[in-house]
């Protein structure tokens, strides 16, 4: 690959000097891809630079890690420029770049920042979790690009802070993202308040349904770039479906990690709590690790993937949300705890790694229920995965020693430095006790792997057994008459005779007797185990050969009813009386004709008969078992006047039913005795009935005649009551 020099004329992304009009990649952002090392472009990078291309509007689906951002843009450069080598001052931002998540927008500030440093470009950002205060402040003092999330840059368009009247290009990076994420009405929002005569680039990792509607409504006459690469899909990525017990998905997760050992390592999880929780497991086991997920602060989350890219932190345990378009350079390694819900998240997710020309792996944990589930996710995305168990112990201290002894320290000499402490280590040790040494030192540096169940030992996995060989068959007296069931001689033979269960074959219960199959090998056991013959209480017998069960006869049926041999047996059917004995009903043309019944006309008519009035008075009619006819109703007559209540000892009987009076058959009813108003002790105080005097306060609570209600009642009066103490005296009332 040539380097390209500094000059316009060598330099591989200019065009001519001739062509100044049609150039797509200006002198600035030539030399800043220059200055970046970049000796070629990408696939995506060169179709989007077409000068054909240079106003249309497009549709790009590439895979991710191809260089998207720098191709998009390379891409709104001629609408942003001109035939300027440079911006102008800054006022009302020219382009717009809309990303689903925050790390996303901010990263794509970052390479584009970069890019147009030369043109003199100002960059502003707009995503959630910043302060809204800091951002309208940049955008009042002008930018160029403002890069955006949906929810924010609707927040500024609705608080009037950002006039987008000057937009000339709009980019929605991640587009199938934003819809999955529920962003459409706000996009539908940000584009119609854009002038129409912007120019539209959407660049999206797959092209669903509703991207293609989205463009249809929102490019015009826009131009679809699918590129080679969209169709192998990560070519650079090892995708590896590996089996694990559905006990030990987080071990195994700890043991990819260490057989890898992956300068960066990403773990994908489907919700917080499961990202919580795996961050404490590998925290706990000495992994340098950090969390991502959308629970977390801006500054919390800035904070994680810094640490990713310095070093400090080598694992990222993160939501899909979270982690969606994050860049790291030195990602090597995917590991998918939990498998996706859709192939377009597991193309996403794999596609962190792999970028850039580096070789990636794509490890999917994949318990024995969701086998079915990772199956159809890889044939969805058309990929192929390598099946392999999940790493063990022995294969991760395998991998660690060839790592220990390829390091290129073991070739390189000793320096002056360490001289004299290798000379003192050497007299001190033996060669045996510095080897020793070293290799646990190299151990405790590094966290210690698990022990994996064999996956196909699961409950639920079907085990195959193997074959049973050499078998020696044995009689048991009492068979099914006697109760004998399989699930009951396999437990006392095998504690009776000290076998398990993989040394019993077959178990036979026939009517008198039950047979049993024993592996060869363990018959001696056996009979030493069970010190006679007998087996609780039930004779045991060795037999020479195995017995002939096909031929012998079969149970006597024992039903609730005689068997079909004991009852009578029935007749032939020539024994029977034949057809012709038997009355018939004859021919059709044989029966009474309908016209020779007796005619409709000879029943009497409904005039004729009797009117329901006249069927019977009050006291009825015998053909209706006397029971009295109801009178017709006439709905124009007025309504019967309402009864009235009853008076006298009727109304009383009524309103207390313990003072009714006797009823037919009843000699006597004696009423309850109701209560008079004099019968109760009286309290102290005033009465409620009498008329001539106002009613005094009411009855006081607790016990009438207490100390306390007396003295009370006594105040009420006028005048102190005996034993009332406390209450100063008053002059008596009139008529007490």
């Amino acid at each position: 690959m040539v380097v390209p020099s500094k000059s316009r004329a060598g330099c591989p992304f200019c065009r001519a000097p001739q062509q100044a009009k049609k150039n797509i990649v200006k002198t600035a952002l030539a030399e800043a891809l220059q200055a970046r090392g970049y000796e070629s472009l990408t696939q995506v990078q060169q179709e989007v630079s077409n000068p054909d291309l240079e106003q249309k509007d497009l549709l790009v689906s590439a895979q991710t890690g191809s260089g998207k951002t720098v191709g998009f843009g390379l891409a709104m450069a001629p609408t942003l420029l001109g035939d300027d080598e440079g911006f102008g001052q800054a006022a009302a931002p020219l382009a717009l770049v809309i990303a689903p998540t925050r790390e996303l927008a901010l990263q794509v500030k970052r390479e584009l920042s970069w890019l147009y440093q030369g043109a003199g470009a100002h960059l502003a950002s707009t995503v959630g979790g910043m302060d809204m205060r800091d951002e309208r402040r940049a955008l009042d003092r002008g930018t160029h690009i403002v890069v955006a999330t949906p929810g924010r840059l609707r927040d500024h368009i609705m608080r009037g802070s950002i006039d987008l009247t000057q937009v000339r290009a709009v980019v929605l990076d991640e587009a199938d993202e934003m819809l999955d994420l529920g962003f459409r009405e706000d996009l539908e929002f940000i584009l119609g308040e854009t002038p129409e005569t912007r120019r539209t680039l959407m660049f999206s990792a797959t092209v669903p349904k509703g991207i293609a509607r989205l463009a249809e409504t929102y490019l015009k006459d826009h131009q679809r770039i699918t590129t080679v690469a969209e169709k192998s899909q990560h070519a650079d990525i090892d995708y590896q479906l590996l089996a694990v017990s559905q006990r030990d998905g987080e071990n195994a997760i700890i043991n990819v990690l260490r057989y890898h050992e992956a300068p960066n390592a990403l773990v994908f999880c489907n919700t917080r709590a499961m990202v919580n929780r795996l961050t404490t497991r590998l925290s706990n086991r000495g992994f340098s690790v950090v969390a991502l997920s959308g629970e977390l602060s801006q500054a919390e989350r800035s904070n994680a993937l810094q640490s990713l890219r310095d070093g400090r932190a080598s694992v990222c345990v993160a939501t899909d949300v979270a982690a969606r378009g994050i860049d790291l350079p030195k990602l090597d390694l995917v590991v998918h705890a939990e498998l996706p819900n859709s192939h377009e998240t597991l193309l996403h997710r794999s596609g962190r790694t792999g970028r850039a020309g580096r070789h990636g792996v794509s490890a999917l944990i994949v318990p024995p229920k969701s086998r079915g589930k990772a199956m159809r996710l890889l044939r969805s995305a058309k990929l192929t995965a390598e099946e392999l168990n999940a790493p063990s112990a022995e294969a991760v201290r395998g991998q660690d020693e060839a790592r220990m002894l390829g390091d290129a320290s073991w070739n390189e000499a000793v320096t002056d430095a360490e001289a004299t402490p290798v000379a003192n280590l050497m007299e001190t040790f033996s060669p045996e006790q510095l080897a020793a040494a070293y290799l646990r030192l190299f151990h405790s540096r590094h966290t210690a792997p698990e022990e994996l169940s064999d996956p196909g030992q699961d409950k639920g996995a079907r085990k195959e057994r193997e074959p049973f060989g050499p078998s020696v068959w044995f009689s048991i007296a009492g068979g099914r008459d006697a109760g004998a069931e399989p699930r009951r001689l396999l437990p006392m033979l095998c504690k009776a005779g000290n076998l398990s269960k993989d040394d019993i074959g077959a178990i036979r219960v026939q009517g008198k007797e039950s047979y049993v199959e024993l592996r060869q090998s363990s018959v001696a056991g056996f009979l030493k185990a069970l010190g006679g013959t007998e087996v609780e209480g039930s004779k045991v017998s060795q037999l020479d050969k195995a017995p002939d069960i096909a031929n012998s006869p079969r149970p006597k049926f024992e039903g609730n009813g005689p068997r079909r041999d004991d009852r009578k047996p029935r007749g032939p059917r020539e024994d029977r009386g034949p057809r012709d004995d038997f009355k018939s009903r004859g021919p059709r043309e044989d029966r009474k004709p309908r016209e020779d019944r007796k005619p409709r006309d000879d029943y009497k008519p409904r005039e004729d008969r009797k009117p329901r009035e006249d069927m019977g008075k009050k006291g009825g009619d015998a053909k209706y078992g006397n029971k009295p006819s109801t009178p017709p109703v006439d709905w124009n007559d007025a309504p019967a006047p309402r009864a009235k209540k009853p008076k006298g000892a009727a109304s009383k009987a009524a309103r207390n039913p313990s003072e009714r009076m006797a009823r037919p058959g009843e000699e006597h009813v004696t009423p309850l005795k109701r209560r008079k108003s004099g019968d109760s002790k009286p309290y102290a105080g005033k009465s409620h009935s009498d008329g001539d005097r106002k009613k005094g306060p009411p009855p006081p609570k607790g016990r009438a005649d207490s100390k306390k209600n007396r003295a009370r009642a006594a105040a009420a009066k006028g005048g102190p009551a005996k034993g009332g103490g406390g209450y100063a005296k008053s002059k008596p009332r009139k008529g007490n």
